[in-house]
């Protein structure tokens, strides 16, 4: 039987966001070829006995810890290779003062929006605005409902192999598969080295990938028992008010296909684990390398403490400076 593991990852920036229970951490390969290193103590709020906690539920607050830690450890990975962002705007400037927080918590909320709002507007909306185009009144509810569903699911494969040809996100790409082959080798209880990995699969069942297809296939579901409507506010607003019901729905699914391998739930996962030839590329030794960094430091966040105290007062000094533990 395989190990259990209960570190899910994120590629970043030339690098490897690795999150367990107890919090986060990020490793990136810097220009000198140095591998830095930095972990922050998050905990979900989906917590077992609490409302946030309960079925359905926990799958929207984990969507949207999901995407607010994703990009905020993108945003980090690049401060962390030395890349600096363009000044903020007085957009940005007077809603931090009005709200009375940092210039870089209200840049993060205002990017999560624009995300959502893309995905929204992207894969939601517009799949409906066409169908809504294209058919007449005289064509059935189902039909309309089921037509919405496959343009969303041509126009989500059709963002993913656009990006996939961008030079920067192939190397993200890239990141993606050494960190679903650490993973992997972790699982298959075998010494965790950058050869021993590369020799599993760059696919896993557990994958956001799987996640975002699974969203769609939800969502054609719910909304065809849902219906069509010619009233153009129910129609929309209905797409976007049950949004949330999706992803806690989708959440629900992926677990439990991910906790059982048997027939069925591997026809649930198999268009997922298909998506990620398109999401993951095979990595090379050094990006699997800094990939093994965030794992060991997301299993043990005390690991340069412990490493430095074996090498002595000079190498602990040098240890604190390569790796910062910050807490939220």
């Amino acid at each position: 039987m395989a190990r259990v593991c209960k570190v899910g990852g994120q590629a970043v920036m030339e690098g490897v966001m690795m999150r367990a229970p107890e919090g986060i951490a990020i490793a990136v390969r810097k220009t000198d070829g140095t591998i830095t290193r930095e972990f922050q103590k998050v905990k979900s709020k989906a917590k077992k006995g609490t409302f946030l906690g309960l079925p359905i539920v926990r799958g929207v607050v984990a969507f949207v810890e999901s995407l607010t830690i994703g990009m905020r450890t993108i945003t980090r990975s690049t401060e962390m290779l030395g890349i600096d962002f363009e000044e903020p705007s007085k957009f940005e400037k007077w809603l931090a003062k009005v709200f009375g927080t940092t210039i870089d918590k209200i840049v993060m909320i205002v990017a999560v929006i624009l995300a959502i709002g893309l995905a929204v507007g992207l894969f939601m909306l517009l799949p409906t605005f066409v169908t809504d185009i294209i058919f007449g009144e005289e064509v059935s509810s189902v039909w309309k409902s089921l037509s919405a569903g496959v343009i969303r699911l041509l126009i989500f494969i059709g963002y993913l192999l656009l990006c996939s040809q961008l030079g920067d996100i192939k190397r993200v790409f890239m990141y993606h598969g050494a960190e679903h082959k650490t993973i992997a080798c972790y699982e298959a209880e075998e010494e965790l080295t950058p050869e021993n990995a590369l020799k599993h699969k760059r696919l896993h069942p557990r994958c956001g990938t799987n996640y975002m297809f699974l969203t769609l296939a939800v969502s054609i579901l719910l909304f065809t028992f849902v219906g069509w409507s010619d009233n153009k506010l129910i129609l929309y607003g209905t797409r976007i008010l049950l949004l949330p019901v999706v992803a806690g729905i989708s959440y629900e699914v992926l677990q439990f296909a991910a906790k059982f391998d048997n027939f069925f739930t591997r026809i649930i996962k198999a268009p997922g684990m298909g998506l990620q030839f398109i999401t993951t590329k095979e990595p090379t030794l050094d990006m699997i390398e800094v990939a093994i960094a965030a794992f060991d430091l997301a299993m043990d966040p005390e690991l340069e403490s412990k490493k430095a105290a074996e090498k002595g007062p000079v190498a602990e000094e040098a240890s604190q400076n390569e790796t910062n533990v910050t807490a939220e």
